[in-house]
């Protein structure tokens, strides 16, 4: 089972991705990028860069030729979970039709992501080449759910909450097999489950273009910044959503694809080798996106100190922590001391 990567464009000091991918090659099945200038499920790429959109555009497409020379997939990201009064306009569908029907034709664009039932509707009518892909921010966790988008979606990230639960994976699984179907799983995000600030916080990451300019409050939109700063809440970071690389080869019977979130870390780089070479030896947190460590005074998690029995646990265990003490006796265990 190989992964797929989220496209950033290189920071001062580091790694292209191109370089990376290019070494990772044989674990990777897929590159998912974001439009200049479109809105999608994190900032707007180039918005930090000092680059101009002409420019940023010049780079990714560079970049996409690169990806595709070895031999990987391209997946579109229109994951914006809001596009306000746009959201079913003739103005976005026009563009959006544009923008897929130009990545087909240049760079045989294999997949376009979304929170959209129209933008994934307009796929599926006029680009039959071209896989719908249902966003991980949709939160589609069950075949209900899945089914009720099923004429317009090929493919579903599933709701991360479900990632410890094998028994409905398999469930999920045969229903998507039966379906002609694929499924993918989101292996490192850093967020907490069953958040319920994540609605808030993807609708403003979906106008932080222009949120940008405008002046704001003293306020911290992201809800796991407030509950991890009392330690006594720290527990919920082991309880969340993440799977280490060590327990990837678990899923292989669940899902087709992992997906990883890369887009905003820091270090692609180790993010990537670790999940392809399915070990890591490290603080845990480093390997997540969002990172938490800030939020933990610079303290970690020693990967290499959890438990034998950490995987077998927590993926049957049902998630029903208000009755079991395991995650805080393993906090305990990994917990690191301060750098």
């Amino acid at each position: 089972m190989k992964l797929a990567v989220g496209y950033q464009l290189a920071k001062p000091g580091t790694r292209a991705l191109t370089d990376i991918v290019r070494e990772y090659a044989s674990g990777i099945a897929e590159v998912s990028f974001a439009w200049p200038g479109e809105p999608s499920g994190r900032m707007p790429l180039g918005l930090a860069s000092g680059l101009s959109l002409p420019e940023v555009q010049r780079q990714l497409e560079a970049d996409l030729d690169v990806f595709i020379g070895l031999g990987v997939r391209l997946n579109l990201l229109l994951n914006a979970s809001c596009y306000g009064e746009w959201a079913v306009s003739e103005a976005l569908a026009d563009r959006v039709g544009h923008l897929v029907d130009y990545l087909r034709r240049r760079f045989g664009l294999a997949v376009v992501t979304t929170c959209s039932p129209m933008i994934a509707s307009l796929v599926k009518e006029n680009f039959p080449g071209v896989a719908s892909r249902a966003s991980v921010n949709m939160r589609i966790g069950t075949t209900r759910g899945a089914a009720c988008v099923g004429a317009f979606f090929d493919e579903y990230v599933l709701q991360r909450e479900y990632n410890r639960n094998l028994a409905h994976l398999g469930r999920f699984k045969a229903w998507s097999d039966t379906n002609g179907k694929k499924i993918e799983l989101l292996a490192n995000s850093g967020c907490m489950a069953f958040c319920p600030g994540q609605t808030f916080h993807d609708n403003l990451v979906a106008h932080e273009m222009q949120a940008s300019q405008i002046r704001h409050a003293d306020f911290d939109p992201s809800l796991c910044r407030h509950v991890y700063l009392d330690p006594d809440n720290w527990a919920g970071i082991l309880q969340s959503t993440w799977i280490r690389p060590e327990d990837i080869h678990h899923y292989e019977p669940y899902c087709d694809q992992i997906k990883l979130a890369t887009r905003m870390h820091q270090d692609p780089e180790r993010v990537i080798r670790a999940y392809v070479e399915r070990s890591f030896s490290g603080n845990l947190l480093d390997l997540l996106e969002p990172g938490l460590g800030p939020m933990l005074g610079g303290r970690g998690l020693d990967n290499a100190a959890f438990p034998g029995d950490w995987f077998s646990v927590t993926s049957a265990c049902g998630g029903e922590c208000q009755r079991c003490a395991y995650c805080t006796g393993v906090l305990k265990q990994v917990l690191q001391a301060a750098r």
